[in-house]
């Protein structure tokens, strides 16, 4: 009786298997799976649509950066659904929070999926030609010709004829022979092709034969092919990588220059007088600057407006803008009169101290006299702004303090401080009373203005708009009308307690907005760099081609041998744009030309 055992193993010693760390399971892996799915290309397309889609309400909706009044306004007229806009940021778009988080999170997709794509190119651009495929009649192009030589020899005039594309020539025995080695790579001298060969032994004997010998298929001789793998079009890939490489730059470049960059923007009068120097914040109208600019470190430099000129086509659409302005660079130590003089245009800014001053916008400025009953005068020129831009009418508004000592007791002397509020018409044209514009020249300035007497909030200390009063006052009757008159250049009108309002011309203002990016340069070189490399990754075309050169039986001739080679050539696009066309199998068939033949030198430049 044959006893039976059974080998069981104790299962019960066996320790279950360890369950990951919690910090693995519920810190690392779903952070690892966020980073994936942020870093991926459809990640980076959905955030460039949303950017796109979030940056619609600033092109509708009034921004407070460029124009705080008419944000207000529009707040205003619109109850409870302009204050939620509010809150929903949808007056500051592009200093929002949900905006810059869609900036940031799109930044930071394609800086993660532009990384591994450059590490890809850049092993492409160092990449190997493929070794040639098992069958060569699959591939799209291909050609088989017999020609008289040994294989070696006719590897290297093919090698000669595909100057300018890497290649690489390798020796192996036959298939049909069953033998199989081991292949290494020799370099040949002066040619810059690499050959792979390896021992070999003489079937039947064990011999060992040097790798030199060719074994051409004669009687005691291992019949070997030689294969040459030769590409063409790697600058393809080093034009991707610069693309990436340039692409990044850019991202970066316009993240730096949105840090340390600003931009201010301040009205002036064109008479001479009225200036600007960049040395603090204050001197603006408004001034929007970057997370890292404190306006401590600004650039100082002054300029003042001599005049400014504009053309109109005959609709009243502005023609042209030019400026004819001074500045002096750093703080002004000399007079005025002896600084540089320049012409600010339309696209074509001042550059000075690093800094750009541009011409945005214009208007007229009226200027009013008031003489109060002791005689005393007070002039002011205050720019008025545009309401319609195709005929220059423009709005706006000036306060004029009383005298000091005319009126001792303040609130009898804040009584009587007087404003002026209407309208200005560079060529008037009269509807009964009603004023209109004509034209945007100023051919016959006029103005049709209110004169309230009262108290303008001067004395309050609170900020006022300086293009209206404040209709609070107005309706509190601290501030009283008093007339209402239309007045022509040199015109006036007198109150009932002799005070004399007279309109005396006009003078233009510029808007000047003062520009600092210190990423600039940066942006555009690395513009024009990721435009050149497209352009190469667009215009290099990839090709492959392989040749397979096979020795058929040697004859003899008399008491010569002759050597003959079966050539198959097969080539390959890696792209649509890169196509053979319909003369591979010609130029495939000058490849075993010998290449001090012109022709074939010829064919081999086509290639």
């Amino acid at each position: 009786m044959t006893e039976v055992t059974t080998d069981r193993r104790d299962t019960a010693d066996v320790p279950p298997p360890r369950r990951p760390h919690w910090f693995r399971r519920r810190v690392l892996w779903p952070a690892r799976n966020m980073w994936r799915s942020l870093t991926s290309m459809r990640t980076a397309l959905i955030l460039l649509f949303l950017l796109a889609l979030a940056a619609i309400p600033g092109a509708l909706l009034p921004q407070r950066s460029l124009n705080e009044q008419k944000t207000l306004t529009y707040i205003a007229d619109h109850g409870w659904v302009g204050e939620t806009m509010d809150r929903l940021q949808l007056f500051d778009v592009f200093s929002s929070a949900w905006f810059t988080a869609i900036y940031v999170l799109l930044f930071v997709s394609l800086v993660g999926c532009l990384t591994p794509r450059m590490i890809e190119h850049f092993h492409n651009l160092r990449a190997k030609p493929v070794a040639a495929p098992r069958n060569l009649k699959r591939l799209p192009r291909h050609v088989t010709i017999e020609v008289d030589g040994a294989p070696e020899e006719i590897a290297e005039r093919v090698s000669r004829n595909l100057r300018g594309w890497r290649r690489v020539i390798s020796i192996r025995p036959s298939a049909s022979s069953g033998a199989t080695r081991s292949a290494r790579e020799r370099s040949s001298a002066g040619s810059g092709v690499t050959r792979s060969a390896g021992e070999r032994s003489s079937v039947g004997s064990g011999a060992t034969r040097s790798a030199g010998d060719t074994g051409g298929g004669a009687a005691g001789k291992r019949p070997e092919v030689v294969e040459v793998s030769a590409e063409k079009g790697y600058l393809r890939e080093f034009g991707n990588l610069v693309f990436h490489f340039a692409l990044l730059a850019l991202l970066v470049s316009i993240a730096l220059g949105k840090l340390y960059g600003y931009e201010g923007t301040r009205s002036l009068v064109a008479d001479g007088e009225q200036g600007l120097c960049n040395t603090s914040t204050a001197v603006y109208d408004s001034f929007r600057a970057g997370n890292l600019v404190d306006g401590t470190d600004l650039q100082p430099f002054c300029i003042r407006v001599d005049s400014f000129d504009a053309t109109f086509l005959p609709n009243g659409q502005p023609d042209m803008y030019s400026s004819e302005v001074r500045y002096t660079e750093g703080t002004p130590s000399t007079d005025a009169s002896t600084w540089p003089t320049a012409r600010i245009r339309v696209n074509e800014p001042l550059r000075v101290a690093g800094d750009r001053v541009y011409v945005l916008g214009n208007g007229f400025a009226p200027t009013f006299t008031v003489t109060f009953p002791n005689g005393e005068q007070r002039t002011q020129t205050v720019p008025f702004v545009p309401d319609e831009l195709q005929t220059m009418m423009s709005s706006g508004a000036i306060r004029f303090d009383t005298p000091a000592g005319l009126y001792p007791n303040p609130d009898e002397r804040r009584n009587h401080q007087i404003a002026v509020e209407g309208l200005f018409a560079p060529t008037a044209n009269f509807h009964g009373t009603l004023l209109t514009s004509a034209s945007p020249e100023p051919n016959d300035p006029y103005v049709a203005i209110r004169i309230y007497e009262g108290d303008t909030g001067l004395d309050t200390g609170l900020p006022q708009n300086a293009y209206s009063l404040d209709q609070s006052l107005i309706d509190q009757g601290r501030l009283q009308q008093r007339a209402q008159v239309n007045l022509g250049q040199g015109d006036s009108h007198t109150l009932a307690d002799g005070t004399v309002v007279r309109f005396d011309g006009y003078q233009r203002w510029v808007s000047m907005q003062v520009s600092h990016d210190p990423a600039q340069i940066w942006v555009l070189a690395s513009s024009i760099v990721m435009l050149g490399g497209l352009l190469v990754s667009l215009l290099i075309r990839r090709r492959r081609i392989w040749v397979r050169l096979v020795p058929v039986t040697t004859s003899d001739s008399g008491e010569e041998t002759k050597r003959r080679t079966v050539v198959e050539i097969a080539g390959l696009a890696r792209t649509d744009q890169a196509g053979w066309g319909e003369g591979f199998d010609e130029q495939a068939r000058r490849l075993v030309i010998d290449p001090d033949d012109p022709g074939a030198a010829r064919a081999a430049r086509r290639l």
